[in-house]
């Protein structure tokens, strides 16, 4: 019997997280910014609470992620943090620092810990040496390809998540890198937040068609890629390999293109689940996707079918 893998969505809002969970996520990705990184958007404890309730009602989970980097004053801040969201019901966390794990083993030990390091997941022997630690999941580099993936699943103490759509992060620094340029302009700011809403972006002299979203928060300063990765028309390579959790990655995404992309994987993994035999893509599926596309992102396959020389 083929086992149904979990489709997990980011959620900027609690307008987005209800639309998203309509459209067919499984469960949801969200957090507070004091703690995740790169998060959607921030929830407070009371928009977790209310998000975990409707979520709940529909048999689906909720994931907080706290992979940011921390510093001894969050660590002060941690523990009231992590025994809250615990006491609300958030069914797992996604972190990265040890001491995160260390501190939901004390005051939640009945969330599952979610080991994702970003791009450091590149084996199955890290990953099951988290495992033994009390992770139940790896979240698998972004920077591995088809190959490297497949062949990882069937070694893995541990559930294996794999984002499948959407942007990923290519550079990230502490350090508030666009408030010093403005700075050094002459222009601070310009008066206004140079957050997510702001819109910004890099261009390189050499590739002045690829646009590089960037903006900072209190984690710093965020560069994310000028494509976005969608693995549709081979989701079946990675349901047939055993991935447990398909991620789809919504930041500085539309709330309707965010639905549209989850219903189009809800088709997908249902479909297979049905008839592995008899399943196939269909490009008309991705025409929900391309027509909300930005025209100025292409959709490609990432790392997927890029190979890999350490």
């Amino acid at each position: 019997m083929i086992n149904k893998p979990e489709l997990l969505a980011t959620a900027a809002s609690l307008e987005e997280a209800a639309a998203l969970l309509d459209a067919g996520a499984d469960a949801l990705l969200i957090g507070d910014d004091r703690f995740g990184m790169r998060l959607a958007g921030h929830f407070s404890l009371e928009d977790t609470a209310a998000v975990v309730e409707m979520a709940h009602a529909r048999g689906c989970k909720v994931y907080a992620g706290l992979g940011g980097l921390m510093s001894n004053l969050l660590l002060e801040e941690l523990p009231a943090y992590v025994k809250a969201i615990g006491e609300l019901g958030v069914d797992g966390v996604e972190f990265g620092d040890p001491a995160v794990l260390t501190t939901v083993k004390k005051e939640a030990p009945g969330m599952n810990l979610h080991w994702n390091a970003e791009m450091t997941s590149t084996n199955y022997a890290t990953a099951n040496y988290w495992g033994r630690k009390g992770a139940s999941r790896v979240v698998l580099a972004r920077e591995l390809n088809m190959d490297e993936m497949t062949e990882m699943v069937p070694l893995l103490e541990v559930e294996a998540q794999v984002q499948v759509h959407g942007m990923t992060n290519i550079y990230h620094s502490k350090r508030k890198l666009v408030e010093s340029y403005m700075s050094h302009q002459g222009r601070p700011s310009e008066g206004g937040s140079l957050g997510k809403e702001r819109g910004l972006f890099l261009i390189e002299a050499e590739r002045d068609d690829q646009k590089f979203p960037i903006y900072e928060d209190e984690n710093g300063t965020h560069i994310m890629s000028s494509e976005d990765i969608c693995i549709l028309e081979d989701l079946h390579i990675l349901m047939a390999a055993g991935v447990q959790s398909f991620k789809i990655e919504g930041l500085l995404k539309s709330t309707a293109y965010n639905v549209a992309v989850v219903k189009t994987y809800r088709k997908a993994i249902d479909l297979y689940v049905a008839d592995p035999e008899g399943y196939s893509f269909q490009e008309d599926w991705m025409e929900a996707i391309r027509t909300l596309q930005d025209p100025e992102r292409e959709l490609s396959f990432g790392f997927f079918y890029k190979e890999q020389v350490y």
